[in-house]
């Protein structure tokens, strides 16, 4: 429960029809499994107590009675297992019969929701047994609550107390089915986790728009979705039914069941990430609270008392591994056919941009800063895609290597092969002279290797490009990337600034990954040689080159010494920016998705680090130039990231 995150169940239990002495002990059997591991939150079928496909069964006293009966012994059964239970089952009412979901914990009912929108086509004729949920909550007798009442209605929310956002509200299978499902009135409300109880027949090819619609649903509504449907044991006089269970979050799969198996499937649902998501989006309107009836529970606490090593007793929280995975590279696609096509379309969104502001301004060459590195490599691949789709000539791309104190052979010849073998302009220009020149001007030592003989060959490389494109009428490429606008680790006013950054929202992870993509389809298309030069550049080590290359002329100023591994600074970047993940949480995720790689000490440092640097080079980012966004998230101090430069980490750090 700690961090946001709530595990839940889609169970789908062995059943027999019209059985509820079976049915209930098949229930509780599975809600024992549930809550040994670990689910707080379990989801089960439709008229789940008796079967769905009882017929002209519900109209018998004896199944009824059995039913109520049944649901008493469950519910006691579930008194001390601490989660939140959803049992489907017929239940009369003012000579009423309704089709409904039962939500109990603690050995007490909370609530009985009962089914609005009832079927009668096809296969389907509930109607001729059910009523519809009646437009407004009551409270009605139940003798086995301590109360001896609890709620009925299709407008009940369940909260928690110790999850301020964790608040759950059910719908019942063809309600979800309709032009407007209850749930979307129930994440109007506030519920951020919507139960289904279903029975869903399989027919061939129903599971793939099943599925849609589920994870559709949890889209449209920014919620956790719990799909739970009955399989093998119900009748098969007309139909067959799949169990095809399912958990969503937010338009993501989380967990799907095999169909045609019984069982129950498990998943993590971040409340918290959906919260967030809501609280960006300002179209996302909450209203109708005051038809709703928000019924609140508890869960046990996450902290237990014992001795500690002093003998004293103290609280300490029990931790509990994260069963559901984050990925290492969440900007990048994990299937390699996805990545591809991601490649691909970033890249062709990256030209379209350029190509419209070379139209725009009427310029027909660009100027860009090559240093056989992964930012100007892709940059300048970018330029290319531009100018081909404009049919302008490649030689009015006018590629700059700049060699200077700490250019290593490795990178100058990759400069020089990449220029070579893309057609483009190369010209070369060595800076050392005129740093030299620069540091006698304002009395600098060219020994002390500081941020001052660093920053005046960044801030000379861009003035020597600036001044070229004055000449042949250029624009200006910018090259630096997301990661990098990120960290600050970008010189004020040296390649910080150009004219159009046409890598100003793609991370470094991802540019790795999209320069590799390049090389391999140059290889399929027969340029082996382009292909060679690129998978090396993908292979050297992150540098600035702004200091000497050590001993043997390898490159000594590595990048990640200084502000940590990339991948951990595009975890950071993409948890903080894109969902609001607090640190504590983002701590955790960290330490369980590079359990084995990185030491807590090492993450810790490094997550630290991220936030001073985020918050303290804002104001670089405050004057960034114009660039596209093509991801999820951007930096642009016009788009999708607006904060004051002078924005103080501390609850942060």
């Amino acid at each position: 429960m700690r961090h946001g995150f709530i595990k839940v169940a889609a169970v789908t239990p062995d059943i027999r029809v019209a059985d509820c002495v079976f049915n209930g002990e098949s229930i509780i059997r599975e809600m024992k499994f549930c809550v040994e591991r670990g689910v707080k939150i379990a989801v089960f079928p439709e008229l789940v107590i008796t079967g769905y496909t009882c017929g002209e069964l519900f109209l018998q006293d004896k199944l009824l009675n059995s039913a109520v009966a049944t649901l008493h012994k469950i519910i006691q059964a579930g008194k001390d297992m601490d989660m939140l239970v959803f049992v489907g089952l017929p239940f009369e009412l003012d000579g009423k019969l309704y089709n409904v979901a039962a939500a109990f914990k603690d050995g007490e009912l909370l609530g009985l929701i009962p089914k609005k929108h009832i079927p009668e086509f096809s296969e389907l004729y509930e109607l001729r047994y059910f009523a519809a949920a009646p437009k407004k909550n009551q409270i009605i007798k139940w003798e086995y609550n301590v109360s001896g009442i609890t709620y009925f209605g299709n407008k009940l929310i369940f909260t928690s107390k110790e999850m301020k956002n964790l608040r759950v509200a059910a719908e019942i299978c063809e309600d979800l089915w309709v032009i407007i499902p209850p749930s979307n009135y129930h994440a109007q409300a506030g519920a951020t986790i919507i139960a289904n109880l279903s029975a869903s027949p399989e027919t061939t090819g129903k599971h793939d728009y099943r599925k849609a619609l589920v994870n559709g649903q949890s889209a449209r509504l920014n919620a956790g979705y719990i799909y739970s449907t009955n399989g093998e044991g119900e009748s098969t006089t007309d139909l067959v039914f799949g169990g095809h269970d399912l958990i969503c979050e937010n338009g993501t799969v989380l967990a799907e069941k095999k169909r045609f198996e019984n069982g129950f499937i498990t998943a993590e649902i971040n409340v918290d990430r959906l919260v967030y998501e809501r609280r960006r989006m300002n179209t996302y309107a909450i209203s109708g609270k005051e038809e709703y009836e928000y019924i609140p529970f508890s869960f046990n606490s996450p902290y237990i008392t014992e001795k500690n090593e002093y003998g004293e007793m103290e609280q300490r929280l029990v931790k509990i591994p994260l069963e559901r995975k984050f990925s290492k590279t969440p900007f990048v696609a994990e299937d390699q056919k996805e990545r591809d096509e991601h490649s691909e379309e970033i890249i062709t969104l990256q030209a379209l941009g350029l190509k419209k502001r070379l139209l725009h301004t009427g310029i027909k060459h660009a100027v860009i800063g090559i240093s056989g590195g992964l930012d100007s490599t892709l940059a300048v691949l970018v330029v290319c895609r531009a100018f081909d789709m404009l049919r302008f000539n490649r030689e009015n791309i006018i590629s700059v290597t700049m060699p200077c104190f700490g250019t290593t052979d490795r990178t100058y010849n990759n400069a020089i092969g990449l220029a070579k073998e893309l057609g483009i302009t190369l010209r070369e220009i060595n800076i050392r002279d005129s740093v030299l020149r620069h540091f006698k001007d304002i009395g600098h030592d060219e020994h002390i290797h500081n941020v001052t003989f660093e920053n005046a060959q960044a801030r000379e490389r861009t003035q020597v490009l600036m001044d070229l494109a004055n000449e042949c009428n250029g624009l200006v490429i910018g090259t630096g990337d997301m990661s990098e606008l990120a960290l600050g680790f970008a010189t004020y006013n040296g390649d910080q600034m150009s004219m159009y950054g046409v890598n100003a929202s793609v991370p470094k992870t991802l540019i790795r990954y999209m320069v590799q993509y390049c090389s391999e389809e140059c290889r399929m298309k027969g340029k082996d040689s382009l292909a060679n030069v690129l998978m090396d550049i993908v292979n050297t080590p992150v540098s600035p080159e702004l200091l000497p290359p050590d001993e043997v002329g390898e490159i000594a100023q590595k990048t990640e010494d200084l502000v940590g591994p990339y991948e951990l600074s595009d975890f950071f970047l993409y948890h903080i920016v894109r969902w609001g993940v607090e640190p504590d949480k983002l701590f955790r995720l960290a330490c369980e998705t590079f359990i084995g790689e990185y030491t807590e000490e090492e993450i810790a440092k490094w997550q630290k680090s991220f936030y001073n640097r985020f918050f303290n080079q804002q104001y670089k980012r405050s004057c960034m130039p114009d660039g596209p966004k093509v991801g999820s998230i951007s930096l642009s101090p016009r788009g999708d990231f607006r904060m004051p430069s002078d924005a103080v980490g501390r609850l942060w750090v």
